[in-house]
């Protein structure tokens, strides 16, 4: 029986059939390799094993009497069916073997900071993330949409995690579904006015809604910002900055984070949310900051940063921001837009900066401090 140590945890390889036929030589067998290697944790890696039977379960309840964090991993569906039938998935932890998916060749539907998102197939879209997100991030991610979508946001739910290479994966049913960015490459001009619309509308809706206790305040992220601007900004500016921020009014209502056309998606004629990790709580004034960015911010050193991003022209991108700021506020006075403009894009690029920064895009940080500078020196209130 296949075996191995790692830092005194003992993970041992079950395959095949355990049943009442050689459940007694599978015991001493499991049992005599315990005892030679003298464990501080067990492990039952159980990706080969193909069925177990009660007598074989019965191993696993006396593993688990001597070693209390007995885990049981690789789980394939019709194993984890009996563990679960059988209670024994409530007693010992058990993890399902994940399914795994090859992403080659699949379009890229939009790409955030923790991923990127893949058309698969016309059923399903998927969302690879980086290596360095853990299972309880992706967990967390899961839990966040399951709640915007019972408060009544309009949100794809992820219904299983994958493997795609060394990396995991969510698994969402969009059937047909197309996002307002496939939208908008289609058909510029036919489309611009729905997908305005019903980002419009499906962004107020998120906005008016009651933020669940435990949700981050956005504000906390912004003032971590603040804080990753040591050498761009004066004493003067980052105070200045500073008061800005606390000036904010605070409120309770959600925010997605990442609001733009290429997590916005249609779906018999339904809109739907994706990407929900970075939902939070806090003021709209953040919302509308990162939707300028998407629109206009980033191309601030190069119009091609939004082209390759959204893959439309930076005049249609331009276009979206300014008609979706006027629906969002319900007024065409230029004056008043303007205002909520040069506040938004405060911290619009603030976070430009402070993202282009670390990736040593000298450029683009250069031009986004010169930017967030003077806006710091001429704008008194972040209140709109």
């Amino acid at each position: 029986m296949k075996n191995e140590m790692n830092d005194k945890i003992l993970t041992i390889y079950l395959e095949g059939h355990i049943d009442s036929a050689n459940s007694a030589s599978t015991e001493k067998e499991v049992f005599d390799i315990i005892d030679s290697c003298e464990p501080e944790s067990v492990i039952i890696d159980a990706e080969d094993l193909v069925y177990i039977s009660s007598s074989g379960l019965r191993i696993l309840l006396k593993i688990k009497k001597s070693y209390s964090d007995l885990k049981i991993i690789n789980v394939s569906s019709d194993v984890y069916e009996i563990l679960e039938v059988t209670g024994f998935s409530e007693i010992i932890t058990v993890e399902k073997a994940y399914r795994k998916l090859d992403v080659t060749g699949c379009s890229v539907l939009g790409e955030g900071a923790n991923g990127k998102v893949y058309r698969y197939d016309s059923d399903t879209i998927v969302k690879v993330y980086k290596d360095s997100v853990s299972l309880e991030d992706i967990k967390r991610e899961r839990e966040l949409a399951r709640t915007a979508f019972i408060l009544g946001i309009p949100t794809a739910i992820p219904y299983d995690v994958v493997k795609v290479g060394d990396s995991f994966g969510s698994v969402f049913e969009l059937l047909d579904a197309k996002s307002f960015d496939e939208l908008m490459i289609e058909d510029p001009e036919g489309n611009i006015d729905f997908v305005v619309s019903e980002s419009v509308r499906v962004a107020k809706t998120l906005h008016d809604t009651d933020a669940p206790e435990g949700l981050p305040l956005q504000k906390d992220t912004v003032i971590k910002w603040i804080g990753e601007m040591d050498g761009l900004l004066s004493e003067e500016r980052t105070a200045k900055l500073r008061a800005l921020i606390d000036g904010i009014p605070e409120t309770d209502k959600m925010i997605h984070g990442d609001y733009h056309i290429k997590n916005i998606m249609l779906q018999n004629g339904e809109t739907l949310l994706i990407d929900m990790d970075t939902l939070c709580r806090g003021n709209e004034i953040y919302e509308l900051a990162f939707m300028f960015n998407a629109y206009v911010g980033y191309a601030v050193a190069d119009p091609g940063n939004i082209e390759d991003f959204l893959g439309i022209s930076i005049d249609t991108a331009n276009e979206i921001w300014k008609r979706s700021l006027k629906q969002y506020f319900g007024t065409d006075d230029e004056e008043r837009l303007s205002e909520i403009e040069r506040k938004a894009s405060l911290i619009g690029y603030l976070r430009v900066a402070r993202h282009a920064r670390p990736r040593n895009e000298v450029e683009l940080t250069r031009i986004a401090t010169e930017k967030l500078c003077e806006l710091i020196d001429t704008v008194d209130t972040l209140v709109i």
